[in-house]
């Protein structure tokens, strides 16, 4: 079967540009709107998209005088798009740091149920110390531990989705047997982090378990995604930082065990579609000119780890930022920021237009055939097995690039033209569904 793109969308609110809802078109409202969301899913399933993303955090994150703030819990709303959907995946953010193993494995478990094999998880760990403190803690844990914690919480969520075998249910009326307990394997796990003892109370998935995503490109990160991740969400400014990215991770995985192919690399793009390149840069401009700087540069100060007032907006950033290695936060994200800043010489005025878009992913004004090009160019080359799409604006921007960039990227079999027969994510992905531990151990004795 000839290699083609995976497509994710990426939703957030009314856009990915931190500008979008003071345009005319926008709702400041649509965040916590379902039928907003309904009409995205839908909007991206008519694209043939694999699947939809949602971000989260256990905070408030910045002033709410910047944007529209707070958001629906994911795993909430992607089950009412389960039922409003048919085909698209549905990939929730949920954080190791702040969660327990037993309660989210039970949740991701559900919506795979409810939603016919559907589910992913993107899985994070949490960076900030607004975030530790609302869980009672003074500051956040290092990087390194948050790393660990989050591999120990896999680890469980994993024992809990094979605890039930797949036929452990036997439903036997005649015999007044509904299961089988021997197809029933409590985790028992005692742990640095964690103590779970019980099976899961729900059956075995669809998919066995979600599809595992991840999305930290730091040393730690890129560790912890060539041992579990099947996808991989990133920030890359260029192609060649992009086909470096790809190689690292498929090369770490391979290194991990695993089959290369088995791990998606999906940068982030911001398309900004215009009929004409001109066209294009003015809806660019349009956004970058509704930017509010005295946010943008808290924002940065608070990524940077500056003190308040640190930054000068028509100056460059400060040459004796600390090193990446220092950061307990946001690391890789740290790193691109830096980079992007030095290598484009950016005053932090234009820095923060920069970021506006996208946050540090890649962002691209132009025509359809030059979006379609470029991402045709990176999947060819060794960049991407396909992307993040996360329109700068919503609905408008995903419904351009439904309507005018996938259909180029089809006449040049680059993406699927129907979902066909695969009817789960992990078939979508081109991944097996994975074998109950249980149950392969006792084929193999």
């Amino acid at each position: 079967m000839t290699r083609q793109l995976h497509l994710n969308a990426f939703l957030m609110n009314t856009g990915h540009h931190e500008a979008s809802w003071r345009l005319p078109e926008s709702d400041p409202y649509a965040h916590v709107d379902l039928a907003h969301y309904v009409r995205l899913a839908r909007i991206a399933e008519r694209g043939t998209f694999d699947s939809l993303f949602l971000a989260d955090g256990p905070h408030l994150w910045g002033s709410v005088a910047q944007r529209p703030a707070g958001a629906l819990e994911p795993l909430t709303l992607l089950t009412a798009l389960a039922t409003a959907t048919e085909h698209i995946g549905l990939i929730a953010t949920a954080s190791t740091s702040y969660n327990s193993p037993y309660n989210l494995a039970r949740r991701f478990a559900s919506l795979d149920i409810v939603s016919g094999g559907r589910a992913g998880w993107n899985i994070v760990t949490t960076a900030g110390a607004e975030a530790a403190r609302n869980f009672g803690l003074d500051a956040e844990p290092a990087h390194a531990e948050r790393y660990a914690r989050a591999a120990e919480f896999l680890d469980v969520a994993l024992k809990l989705w094979d605890s039930w075998e797949d036929d452990a249910i036997v439903a036997d009326k005649a015999a007044g047997v509904w299961g089988d307990d021997s197809r029933i394997h409590p985790p028992r796990h005692k742990g640095t982090y964690f103590s779970v003892e019980g099976a899961l109370n729900v059956p075995r998935s669809p998919q066995g378990y979600p599809l595992l995503v991840q999305a930290g490109s730091s040393e730690d990160g890129k560790d912890f995604a060539a041992r579990y991740a099947e996808a991989v969400f990133t920030a890359q400014q260029t192609l060649q930082d992009a086909q470096a990215f790809y190689a690292d991770l498929k090369s770490r995985t391979a290194a991990a065990g695993r089959d290369p192919d088995h791990v998606k690399v999906l940068p982030g793009i911001v398309p900004v579609l215009g009929s004409t390149e001109a066209e294009a840069r003015e809806k660019e401009q349009e956004l970058e000119d509704h930017i509010v700087h005295t946010h943008g540069v808290a924002n940065l100060e608070r990524l940077l780890q500056l003190p308040a007032g640190s930054l000068d907006l028509d100056g460059p950033l400060p040459a004796d930022l600390p090193p990446d290695t220092a950061i307990e936060g946001a690391r890789s994200r740290y790193t691109l920021i830096v980079e992007l800043a030095r290598r484009e010489r950016l005053t932090v005025r234009r820095l923060i237009g920069r970021l506006g878009g996208g946050r540090g992913h890649f962002t691209l004004a132009g025509t359809p055939e030059q979006i379609a090009d470029t991402i045709e160019t990176w999947f060819t080359q060794g960049a991407a097995d396909g992307f993040n799409i996360m329109p700068a604006v919503l609905p408008s921007g995903l419904d351009a690039f439904v309507d005018h960039v996938v259909p180029l990227l089809r006449a040049r079999g680059l993406l699927r033209t129907d979902y066909g027969p695969r009817r789960t994510l992990r078939e979508r992905y081109g991944l097996p569904r994975p074998a109950n531990q249980h149950t392969l151990a006792t084929a193999l004795a």
